[in-house]
């Protein structure tokens, strides 16, 4: 699945800003902790199981080469 267009252009670094800024002085624990709940609460907010079925297919997909 094509995860384009990219509707975060052209803010996407702020994004990611936000992201890492909510990261911040967790430790481990508690950072997946986070991500498990943003996770859940962008999965309510997309409402599509195929939609996400297919977001996870390809998150999946990528390999760290």
């Amino acid at each position: 699945m094509s995860i384009e267009p990219d509707r975060l252009s052209p803010v996407q670094d702020e994004f990611y800003q936000a992201l890492m800024a909510a990261h911040a002085g967790l430790d481990e624990t508690e950072s997946h902790a986070l991500n498990a709940r943003l996770v859940l609460m962008l999965a309510n907010r997309i409402g599509d199981v195929n939609v996400l079925t297919q977001l996870l297919q390809s998150a999946r997909s990528y390999s760290n080469d």
